[in-house]
């Protein structure tokens, strides 16, 4: 991708990202209307439709934008390199990064911590999208801040 292409990419991110953050009501119930979601993917990737369909199942209006280049829109987000993971969605406000659980995403919206957002780095085999059968390995969502300080959201 050219220079001008990863640049206007990056504007239109910012211009959504504007859009999301303006469009979510403040202090508003979360049970009031379904949390709106953009998400950013891959087109050929299977494990982000199948996190897009566990969202969905969740409550969550889900739009999904098809991308060659998911990490522009990580870098504009300033999603801490070492949470990297497959897809990257923005919802309320927030970033979410991966195949974290939509009872944790809606754990943050109601709680509305000071972070930027939450995130499951890599692709741990048994979170949404990321089924293999009965194998669920350990993993954590973390939070993180602009400044790119995580900690621990919740333990799976």
């Amino acid at each position: 991708m050219t220079r001008a292409g990863r640049v206007t990419l990056a504007s239109g991110f910012l211009v959504a990202l504007g859009v999301l953050v303006a469009a979510a009501p403040a202090g508003a119930p979360a049970a009031q209307s379904p949390a709106r979601m953009t998400v950013y993917k891959d087109p050929n990737c299977g494990c982000c439709s199948a996190w897009i369909d566990h969202m969905r199942r969740h409550g969550f209006q889900v739009t999904a934008r098809d991308t060659s280049d998911v990490a522009a829109i990580k870098r504009a987000a300033r999603v801490p390199q070492t949470l990297y993971s497959c897809h990257t969605a923005f919802v309320g406000g927030y970033v979410v990064e991966g195949h974290v659980p939509a009872g944790d995403v809606q754990r943050m919206l109601n709680q509305k911590p000071r972070v930027a957002g939450i995130a499951v780095g890599g692709m741990p085999i048994g979170s949404p999208g990321m089924e293999q059968g009965n194998r669920v390995d350990r993993y954590d969502v973390m939070e993180f801040t602009r400044d790119g300080t995580t900690r621990v959201f919740v333990r799976h």
